[in-house]
């Protein structure tokens, strides 16, 4: 069985509208620093970003920014102790993200957050990794995504199965289905950069 050792979480550099937004990325943070699962994240100090690397960091957890040299100032780059890695542009970032990453995890965010979750999902679909997905649905913010999901399904755009996501309704519960999905795989496929490669061929 695969061991779950780095977890990329995309998520919005706003707070959002409901303090329970902040609260989840808080409470995560920390749990990821109980279990001893380092955080992968985009780098920024502000909004859920920050409160998630924060978190996890006064927590005693090990966290690796990645950001994009033209949004250090803009998302105040958290100073991590040399653990900040600043990238040329947006690609260089989501593939280092993935290179340091064994599983994915979305929080509620903005159109970027939305981007990284479904350029995963598409990995995944067209078999380039097999890295567990999972996305936390608090307070049924993906509600509307995943209503879209099903109608592109029913209105045959693809089909059910053709790939694999996890939806978390409760932050507590993400490590444990991440940790579920992992059971069947090996350390190879955890942690292959099939996806990486597919990425530099785009570029």
């Amino acid at each position: 069985m695969a061991d779950i050792k780095s977890v990329c979480v995309y998520c919005g550099s706003s707070p959002g509208s409901d303090p329970i937004y902040v609260e989840s990325a808080q409470t995560f943070g920390r749990i990821l620093a109980r279990e001893k699962i380092q955080l992968i994240y985009g780098g920024g100090g502000i909004g859920l970003m920050g409160a998630l690397a924060q978190s996890c960091l006064e927590a005693g957890g090990r966290v690796t920014g990645i950001i994009p040299d033209f949004l250090v100032a803009r998302e105040r780059a958290l100073d991590l102790d040399h653990n900040v890695i600043v990238t040329k542009d947006m690609h260089e970032r989501k593939r280092t993200m993935f290179e340091h990453a064994d599983a994915f995890v979305a929080l509620p965010g903005g159109i970027g957050t939305l981007e990284e979750l479904v350029e995963q999902m598409t990995w995944v679909q067209l078999g380039r990794h097999k890295k567990p997905l999972a996305i936390l649905n608090v307070k049924s913010f993906w509600d509307p995504f995943l209503a879209l999901l099903d109608h592109q399904e029913s209105q045959g755009f693809f089909r059910r199965g053709s790939f694999d996501f996890l939806v978390a309704d409760k932050v507590e519960a993400i490590v444990p289905v991440l940790r579920e999905a992992a059971r069947g795989l090996t350390d190879e496929e955890l942690r292959n950069g099939a996806a990486a490669k597919l990425v530099a061929e785009e570029m």
